[in-house]
């Protein structure tokens, strides 16, 4: 597995959180009313969602158990294999559905479910990179004392 990858992807996607909890306007109406809040929080929330299925692909390839078929199932797969939470899964495969909305159909995105998911969801971004981490550190450790 290639750590430092990971490692890099997760310090992007941390970056993403910070930029989101930066510029998130304290309400729905004011998101709604700024085009700008809009743009970086819809980048970095489908940033942030990219960043999560591109950890979870590597780590699904490493156990070398059968790619997923959609991005979604990318969440469903690390749960099966124990490196994540059902539950965190289900909510990821949530902000997948959001990050498609952003990415194809910009013109239609609920302000109000965007501001929802950028004051109050973000951790479930943190809890993702908080069990990557220790994934890889106890893969790390397996590989480490089988060698």
């Amino acid at each position: 597995m290639d750590r430092p990858l990971i490692e890099q992807k997760l310090e992007s996607l941390r970056r993403c959180i910070r930029r989101i909890q930066q510029k998130c306007p304290e309400t729905p109406a004011a998101l709604a009313a700024d085009a700008d809040a809009q743009d970086i929080l819809s980048l970095n929330l489908t940033r942030s969602v990219q960043l999560s299925v591109d950890i979870g692909a590597h780590i699904i390839a490493a156990l070398e158990s059968p790619p997923p078929n959609t991005m979604g199932q990318t969440f469903d797969a690390l749960a099966e294999a124990g490196v994540l939470p059902q539950e965190l899964a289900q909510r990821l495969k949530k902000a997948v559905g959001f990050r498609n909305i952003a990415i194809h159909s910009y013109e239609k995105i609920d302000w109000y479910i965007a501001h929802v998911i950028s004051s109050q969801n973000l951790g479930d971004f943190a809890d993702f990179a908080r069990a990557i981490t220790g994934f890889i550190d106890s893969w790390n450790q397996g590989v480490g004392a089988s060698a």
